[in-house]
């Protein structure tokens, strides 16, 4: 049996009931095999073994009051995934569905995402399964001073940089933020990112996955003889990256015609009306379906079942930015026989592998999420050096960094999948250019 066949194999035994990890890491080899097979000393130092187990994986109990004196008790989590290149870098999700498994494949992801920006970070991720949809100012706070009450010991400037991710925005950071300068009685600014401008966050911060897509998949159909002015692009979702994707596909001329939430989709074929957006979605917390309220000739499509009516609308470009898993083989096939030419990734591992696979047999272009959507990261590393130097950069600054980071992604997503006569295969190319840094820095290290 080959290296990775048994790795994986192992990995099934140890990890059953964890699908979404087991498909993060199944990707993620089996784009290896070539590197690997050049490599007899990976075996030998069981990197894969040690580059799949996390450093650590923490869980405990997050007990908060309601504001009718009810007392609830949630699960959080912190995985610690790879320090190898830099403290453990990743978000915070406050989400129903959180669990180990999406922890762990978050976390993975996580460590090639960040070795790809060049930053010296490393990959973590972390969360629970509380759902902030519905609840107060007052319970969010509650519910976030309990969970930083453990989270803090295991966090810290120069060990742990948590961040926002799925319901976790600057209103959530601000209460992490405020209960850990508390507990620590210090002003540790670079312990969390995402921070709000008046305490030590980045400007840019905000747009910058959204931003940082765009400007992957620029160079991405550049180097295809292609370009996004002109052409029609559909977004799911409606939060901070979908937003900030939009905004920055508009203004290189694109035409966004389709957003989404998780209750449906919109369809405005005069392209979608941002700023109305912005209001429904950033002001009043509210639901896409009140858009097609509010501007003639919209049309909103409600999900049943789970489904994705967006991936219905035809279009050139599609940006999946909502959750995992959310394009699979049947809407893959339905985008494909709908002419769409090249899929962003800005949510994480939101394309199946059966969708992946068949997107690249049939040509279309695929900017992978690790690579795709690591301007947040990104961003979030340029504010920890701010924080270092008690320093703030202005916007263009922070922006012109963000896009020669994702340029210098892109052109090294495409030299790996150059190098292993992978044609325009960016995915094994993100993996690969990925795992190279992560895997020297693990031999230089030794075993630890």
């Amino acid at each position: 049996m080959f290296y990775i066949d048994k790795v994986l194999e192992d990995l099934k035994l140890k990890n059953t009931n964890e699908p979404e990890f087991l498909q993060a890491v199944n990707e993620v080899l089996t784009t290896l095999k070539p590197v690997v097979e050049k490599h007899p000393e990976f075996q030998t130092a069981a990197l894969l073994e040690r580059m799949t187990e996390p450093e650590r994986l923490i869980s405990f109990r997050v007990s908060w009051m309601d504001d009718n004196g009810k007392i609830h008790v949630n699960r959080g989590y912190r995985v610690q995934f790879n320090g190898v290149i830099g403290p453990f870098k990743g978000g915070l999700r406050f989400h129903p569905s959180v669990n180990q498994s999406i922890i762990k494949f978050l976390g993975f992801e996580q460590v090639f995402k960040n070795a790809l920006t060049g930053l010296p970070i490393g990959g973590a991720k972390g969360g629970s399964d509380f759902d902030p949809k519905g609840k107060s100012d007052n319970e969010i706070m509650r519910f976030c001073q309990s969970f930083m009450n453990e989270l803090y010991r295991h966090i810290g400037q120069d060990v742990d940089v948590p961040a926002g991710d799925i319901g976790v925005g600057s209103r959530e950071i601000g209460y992490l933020f405020g209960q850990y300068r508390k507990i620590r009685n210090a002003y540790e600014a670079g312990v969390l990112t995402g921070k709000g401008l008046e305490y030590g966050g980045s400007l840019a911060r905000k747009e910058a996955t959204g931003y940082g897509l765009l400007y992957f998949m620029r160079e991405m159909l550049k180097a295809n003889n292609m370009q996004i002015n002109g052409k029609t692009v559909i977004i799911s979702g409606s939060g901070n990256v979908a937003i900030y994707a939009c905004e920055k596909a508009q203004q290189y001329g694109a035409k966004v015609v389709a957003m989404s939430d998780s209750n449906g989709c919109v369809y405005d074929a005069d392209g979608i009306k941002l700023d109305i957006v912005k209001q429904i979605k950033e002001a009043e917390r509210g639901r896409i379906k009140e858009y097609a309220q509010r501007v003639k000739g919209a049309v909103y499509t409600e999900s049943v079942n789970g489904s994705h009516p967006i991936w219905e609308i035809k279009a050139d470009i599609a940006l999946p930015c909502a959750t995992q898993n959310e394009i699979n083989l049947e809407e893959a096939k339905l985008l494909v026989s709908n002419g769409v030419k090249a899929i962003g990734e800005g949510a994480n591992m939101p394309t199946t592998v059966d969708a992946i696979n068949y997107f690249l047999k049939n040509g279309i272009l695929l900017a992978p999420a690790k690579a795709a959507n690591a301007g947040g990261v990104a961003t979030s590393a340029l504010e920890m050096s701010q924080n270092s130097m008690r320093y703030s950069w202005i916007f263009d600054e922070v922006d012109e960094k963000l896009d020669k980071i994702m340029t210098n992604i892109f052109a090294s997503c495409k030299k790996a999948a150059e190098e292993y006569n992978l044609g325009t295969n960016y995915v094994a190319g993100a993996n690969i250019a990925a795992f190279d840094k992560v895997s020297k820095a693990m031999l230089a290290q030794g075993l630890v």
